[in-house]
């Protein structure tokens, strides 16, 4: 099956999160893969030995140049009934489409299909139907802007 068609079928109450862990692990691994093989490599992401937070990097690449981003988010008590607010704090604060703290605004677009597939998506699907539209609208807009800089072009010392 591809990554998108695993559904994860555990809820996630106390006693059944070791195994919806499990299966969210093995979605991302699956999706990752894919992504590697269809070169369309571009994140990085692990959790906490609970997982219940999860942290990595993201990247997007334009005019041959890699931007790279820390992501963080944690599961929500009430997951998978409510979706995870992936956070990419170093973009706080610079563009109206985000949250305090660096959470993505997904309230839109994302929300209400995860709300429809809500127990069968899982932490594979935020990321690919989530923070990878958000970032391929959002971050380009902030490359022209000037908001984001890439290291190689940023002024010594900074």
């Amino acid at each position: 099956k591809q990554w998108y068609q695993r559904r994860v079928v555990i809820t996630a109450g106390k006693e059944e999160w070791p195994v919806r862990l499990k299966e969210e692990v093995t979605s991302l691994i699956k999706y990752i893969h894919n992504n590697k093989e269809a070169d369309n490599d571009w994140l990085r992401i692990q959790s906490n030995k609970e997982g219940t937070r999860w942290f990595g990097k993201c990247w997007y690449i334009q005019d041959y140049k890699k931007y790279e981003f820390e992501l963080e988010f944690d599961i929500p008590v009430t997951y998978p009934s409510t979706a995870p607010e992936i956070a990419i704090p170093e973009l706080d604060g610079k563009t109206a489409k985000m949250y305090r703290g660096g959470k993505i605004c997904l309230t839109e677009h994302f929300k209400p299909l995860w709300s429809r597939n809500a127990p069968k998506f899982g932490v594979a699907h935020a990321l690919a139907l989530g923070l990878g539209p958000w970032m391929a609208v959002e971050i380009p807009d902030l490359i022209k802007r000037g908001v984001v800089v890439h290291k190689d072009d940023q002024p010594s010392g900074e």
